[in-house]
């Protein structure tokens, strides 16, 4: 089951990209939580990705979906929970690469600088690509401090 419900969190940059991912996973049967924001207006990007990624760090196995302008800010916010390996993606082969060998769990993007499509083609890969485990496995095992 929480591999069918994606968390989902923005800032006012990422919000109207927001909206149209929403819309376009709800198409492909996901169940949504969304932790905001809910308009343009200003907002700390922070108050939104630690809640993604705190529901993503206590259910094993779900995957989650973090926008800002640049990625930059909500990336590093997620990354600092302990279960999550947050990825700022800007192109497919990069979020499925971050499927295969990091076993990313949150696929964070920059609103500013992608596409809708590209955005639906990332989210397409990160939620389709399994991780390859093996030597790939006693890498990951070395991100926690």
């Amino acid at each position: 089951m929480n591999n069918l419900i994606i968390p989902i969190g923005a800032d006012h940059a990422g919000f109207n990209l927001k909206e149209k991912v929403i819309k376009h996973l709800k198409s492909k049967g996901f169940e949504i939580e969304d932790f905001g924001c809910y308009s343009e207006d200003s907002i700390d990007y922070p108050d939104f990705g630690h809640p993604v990624a705190s529901m993503v760090e206590e259910n094993d196995g779900m995957k989650g979906i973090l926008i800002c302008g640049s990625g930059n800010g909500i990336n590093m916010t997620a990354n600092k929970h302990q279960g999550v390996r947050s990825a700022l993606c800007w192109k497919k082969e990069i979020a499925e690469l971050a499927r295969l060998h990091n076993n990313a769990n949150i696929l964070a993007l920059p609103a500013r600088f992608i596409s809708e499509n590209e955005a639906i083609e990332m989210i397409d890969v990160f939620f389709t690509t399994e991780f390859e485990g093996g030597r790939h496995q006693l890498r990951v095992n070395k991100i926690k401090c």
